[in-house]
């Protein structure tokens, strides 16, 4: 069963009577001192490598509908609009580079206090910075799977199959969000032609995990794991609006291990949280890099 999408999240009293997030770093850098932390990332640790969230104050939501897993099944028009407009969108991922955020998960890890790194994030850019064994909630956008026989294949053998089939699309984009879906007009989508499986001919996905679809269980189970075996979690850059990453936040607090967020504006996970920052990321991590050096 695929639950129904939870794309926007109204804050209760529990939390709008909460104190707006601080500024000090310092409680977050006493807690990951200790080591055995588990990172859960989202997209707004992202955002400074020109990659937009969906809920922040120039988030994608305000505008834009994602593509849900029932839309893209359900009819060859919705299939056509999602890989006319990711086809241009997902060249924009490619090309984004790591930031100061990204890179200080890196060495944070590198230095041996996380025990392990949970993004929501789809565009690769912690592995992209140095980051190991990174469990990818979401998926990733360099891959491709079909929905009939299960192969995957790498998303740059689609590119070039999806030029090869479409030598004449061009269409100028408007905004790109994070799930690599670009905002195009309706009339440069008509015509685009889509392309199916190699081997079987069946229908071709992301093999991310879209609005409505249910992350793998495996893979849920892996990240409660890490959770299990943890001392606390940082979570960074998310609104915690999806069950998929809060629910990671409410097993951790129940277990009686300090939450930590960093994060531009309220979260869903607030009122579990042991201690809040209210920052950007890549400034928030790159104190909390140079205070662990000893640099400040």
């Amino acid at each position: 069963m695929r639950s129904r999408p939870t794309l926007q999240w109204q804050p209760g009293p529990d939390v709008l009577a909460l104190e707006p997030g601080s500024t000090d770093i310092t409680p977050v850098a006493e807690v990951v001192a200790g080591g055995d932390v588990v990172v859960l990332t989202g997209a707004g640790i992202s955002t400074e490598s020109g990659i937009p969230d969906y809920r922040g104050e120039t988030g994608s939501l305000r505008t834009h509908t994602p593509m849900t897993y029932g839309d893209f099944v359900a009819s060859v028009s919705g299939r056509q609009r999602y890989w006319a407009r990711s086809h241009l969108g997902w060249r924009t991922i490619a090309r984004a580079a790591p930031n100061a955020g990204h890179r200080a998960v890196a060495a944070l890890q590198a230095r041996g206090y996380l025990t392990g790194v949970i993004t929501q994030n789809v565009d690769g850019l912690h592995q992209a910075a140095g980051a190991g064994d990174v469990i990818e909630l979401h998926g990733n956008l360099d891959r491709v799977i079909c929905l009939n026989c299960r192969t995957t294949s790498a998303r740059e053998t689609l590119d070039r199959r999806l030029r090869a089939a479409n030598p004449e699309f061009e269409a100028e984009v408007t905004r790109i969000n994070p799930d690599g879906d670009a905002e195009l007009p309706d009339q440069a989508v008509r015509g685009f032609r889509v392309v199916d499986c190699t081997v079987c001919g069946g229908v071709l996905k992301p093999d991310v995990v879209f609005f409505g679809e249910n992350v793998p269980k495996p893979r849920v189970e892996r990240c409660y794991r890490l959770i299990d075996d943890a001392a606390a979690m940082l979570v960074l850059g998310s609104s915690l609006t999806v069950m998929s990453g809060f629910r990671f936040v409410r097993h951790a607090a129940k277990a009686g291990k300090p939450v930590l967020i960093v994060n531009q504006g309220i979260t869903r996970g607030d009122p579990y949280a042991a201690h809040r920052v209210d920052l950007p990321l890549g400034r928030a991590l790159t104190e909390l890099t140079d205070r662990l050096s000893g640099r400040l």
